[in-house]
């Protein structure tokens, strides 16, 4: 039954897979929403309350503290390795990780994984579907949040998800509590909203804002000679220019002294013209600290520590280690551990009701100094057994690991 529920789409929009899995046709392993994908006209469906286009254009596509804060937040989280967890036994061999590092045939672990937490960052929302071959997850696929709409029972709770792309939809149907469910849905924390997340890009909107408009202003003010614009004031008596000398005027300034190829050229003015200077300078505006106000401002919302982005002005960490050991300890790993937790509820029970996802922390290279830290202070614990100390770095117990003689290993 699960196996025509996964190709009933396919049969209504191509009809070239079979409604039924049997036991001598080769697996079939897909997502049901990849082959909606065109690679023309894709559509932008705005079907949550978040406008992901315009964060995902402004903010991710045009600022550059923003693209990179949601990057190094994607790709640190995405690199964990993660552990199975069996009746407090590790398992770096197992099914449900082969599936996690190989998810589908185009994509690799941490690949899907950075897709994952990317569309989380811009949209506060991220999908994540699986196929099932006769009650077994085979592949994994991360879906555009922007396409998919969360479609509400009459309890409150989703009872199906919609995913479109041009007008063609898929409904994921959430099964009863004892079925896993297709779709994987995690969300930020929305004050006002029940079914979709908030974006940390809408917290940080106006800095964005303010950030792009100085880039542009830059930009602009580079464009016109790196001058800012002034007035050419006629001061002959009768204070009029006649409608010819004005357009031949505005011709040639327009092309001889405009743009940044014509810097620095002199401005040779007839009888009778004065220049005016009326643009204020930078130094006016106090353009730069309020472009360095705003890039702290997005990093603070993004929580990536400035230091990390190279942004001047900033001296709240001691040195690029101590930032960085924020860095992963306040974002990063709370991002990751609700991450396996999620995969973890909706995954685990296919392969076994007691596994569960665990991060291998020791694994990562910026938290090393931490590790030693606590190593050497279980080491001098004497009042501790061995097994005491080894729970206290992460390790399991080990036989005879209950007495106070160090030389139990």
């Amino acid at each position: 039954m699960a196996s025509e529920q996964k190709h009933s789409f396919k049969a209504a929009f191509a009809r070239l897979w079979p409604t039924k899995v049997s036991a001598v046709e080769p697996e079939v392993k897909a997502s049901q929403a990849k082959p909606l994908i065109s690679l023309h006209k894709l559509g932008q469906a705005q079907w949550t309350p978040r406008n992901y286009t315009a964060f995902a254009n402004e903010g991710f596509g045009q600022n550059a503290i923003c693209y990179r804060c949601v990057r190094m937040i994607a790709e640190a989280s995405a690199s964990i390795p993660l552990r199975v967890v069996e009746q407090g036994q590790e398992f770096d061999d197992h099914p449900l990780l082969a599936l996690l590092n190989r998810p589908n045939s185009k994509q690799c672990g941490p690949e899907l994984l950075e897709e994952w937490y990317g569309y989380l960052l811009v949209a506060g929302n991220t999908y994540m579907e699986v196929v099932q071959i006769e009650g077994r997850p085979r592949e994994l696929y991360v879906l555009r949040p922007d396409r998919m709409k969360v479609v509400p029972g009459k309890d409150g709770w989703p009872q199906a998800y919609e995913y479109g792309v041009e007008g063609r939809k898929v409904l994921y149907e959430v099964p009863s509590h004892d079925i896993q469910s297709p779709v994987l849905h995690q969300a930020l924390f929305h004050p006002t909203n029940d079914h979709y997340g908030m974006s940390p890009i809408e917290a940080a909107a106006t800095a964005i804002d303010i950030h792009n408009a100085a880039s542009k202003w830059n930009k602009a003010l580079l464009d016109n000679s790196a001058r800012p614009s002034g007035a050419l004031v006629y001061t002959a008596k009768d204070g009029h220019l006649t409608t010819e000398q004005y357009e031949r005027l505005r011709e040639e300034l327009a092309s001889n002294f405009e743009g940044a190829g014509n810097a620095g050229k002199p401005l040779l003015l007839e009888g009778g013209l004065d220049w005016k200077n009326m643009g204020l300078s930078p130094r006016d505006m106090d353009f730069i600290e309020a472009k360095y106000v705003a890039a702290r401002e997005i990093a603070l919302a993004l929580g990536v520590p400035p230091m990390l982005l190279g942004i001047p002005g900033d001296n709240t960490y001691s040195n690029y280690a101590e930032a960085n050991r924020s860095f992963w300890r306040q974002t990063i790993l709370p991002l990751a551990e609700k991450t396996a937790k999620s995969l973890s509820n909706w995954l685990a029970p296919s392969f076994g009701s007691s596994l569960k996802l665990k991060l291998a922390t020791d694994d990562v290279v910026a938290l090393a100094p931490e590790r030693e830290t606590v190593w050497a202070r279980a080491e001098r614990a004497q009042f501790l057994s061995i097994n005491e100390k080894r729970a206290l770095i992460g390790y399991p117990p080990i036989e005879g690991g209950d007495r106070l003689d160090e030389s139990v290993r």
